[in-house]
């Protein structure tokens, strides 16, 4: 489930939103056009805070409620996500479509699932005209009870009544590729479009399984107690890296199975682990603290970006950071003070697209920003 866990920075959000004046005076079209362009520079300029050198430019896609998990289309041009903003017709976590120069401050884009159940993580498959994605639907056509602290801890729900399905890009259900009892969902699609990983509490621990395109040939990845979660292939699709919380102490095996019992989970310990895609020669490849998530391999296949509130005192900030996939040349990538999470680079490398707090002003909702990258 790799969900938005905002309510950790929800009481200390800050705005960098800026007003641009308008003309006082009659202009030329072309003074127009000029001005147009400074001033989309200005406020893109204005979403990027100094130290961010990898940002080139910045754009605002989503303006209202919580938008994450955002994913391309192996050509880039579209891309999948999931919000629940109430002003599009929704109470819980929904999955949507854009095209990449899509921006909804006043619009409404569509619906790609059900709009029963809860949704999340929908990833494209190759043919760019269906997408996979983990539903509640079937197991009750209202959004399940969304728990948010357990004994004081903050949690996640584990529901046991999602499934992974295929949809076509006018939102028709074609196929459902899980169809075992409990949690199945966290799908991502190999680059090389032969294999989905996801996540499945089908052996009674949260593990990584991979599966063909089609469902069949399910082999289990991870086998050691904790939740392995969120994970990703490499641009060559030969390895994963993903997060989990692995307890090691005695009372840490007890909570955490105590917790699982009740369908949920702790992820404010998580750190990231990278394996080949059979499994084979699992690394802990952060040692960091707190919470490290959201991992996503850099284009080159050398790197990863992950967010973590790990120099955080209070549970936050969360900033993207990016590591080498020898657990080297750790280096901050953004400077919020707020949230910054689920990065996820274009399959060309040349854009960025994250969730954030920023711009908000000074409210609870965040939103989808897609950046210009440059290494």
């Amino acid at each position: 489930m790799k969900r938005i866990g905002l309510l950790l920075i929800a009481l200390a959000i800050v705005s960098c939103k800026n007003d641009t004046k308008k003309p006082e005076h009659q202009s030329t079209q072309k003074e127009k056009t000029q001005k147009e362009t400074t001033s989309e520079t200005t406020e893109s300029n204005s979403l990027i805070y100094p130290e961010e050198t990898h940002f080139k430019s910045l754009r605002q896609v989503t303006f209202g409620g919580d938008n994450a998990e955002a994913y391309w289309s192996f050509d880039d041009k579209q891309l999948v996500f999931q919000s629940n903003n109430k002003n599009w017709g929704v109470n819980c976590d929904q999955m949507f479509l854009m095209h990449v120069d899509d921006s909804f401050e006043n619009t409404t884009p569509p619906m790609l699932s059900t709009g029963l159940g809860r949704t999340t993580c929908a990833y494209f498959l190759p043919d760019n005209k269906h997408i996979i994605y983990a539903s509640t639907h079937l197991g009750d056509k209202e959004c399940p009870e969304d728990p948010l602290r357990k004994n004081g801890k903050y949690v996640w729900p584990i529901y046991d009544t999602y499934d992974i399905f295929v949809a076509d890009l006018e939102g028709n259900i074609v196929n459902q590729l899980t169809h075992e009892k409990g949690y199945d969902a966290e799908p991502t699609v190999s680059p090389k479009g032969d294999k989905i990983v996801f996540t499945s509490t089908r052996t009674g621990d949260l593990e990584l399984y991979t599966m063909n395109i089609d469902g069949s040939d399910v082999k289990q990845i991870t086998h050691e107690l904790g939740y392995d979660g969120g994970a990703f292939f490499s641009p060559d699709g030969t390895k994963l890296i993903f997060r989990s919380s692995r307890p090691k102490t005695e009372a840490e095996i007890k909570a955490y199975k105590d917790l699982l019992a009740q369908g949920l989970v702790q992820p404010t310990e998580m750190e990231l682990y990278i394996c080949n895609a059979d499994g084979s020669d699992l690394k802990q490849l952060t040692n960091l603290g707190n919470a490290n998530w959201s991992p996503f391999f850099h284009p080159s296949g050398e790197k990863i970006l992950f967010s973590s509130n790990f120099e955080a005192e209070r549970g936050f900030p969360f900033n993207l950071y990016m590591i080498d996939i020898d657990g080297k040349n750790l280096k901050r990538v953004t400077h919020g003070e707020t949230f910054d999470a689920f990065p996820v680079f274009s399959n060309d490398g040349s854009k960025l697209i994250f969730s954030s707090n920023r711009n908000n002003g000074g409210g609870r909702d965040t939103n989808l920003f897609i950046a210009e990258w440059q290494d």
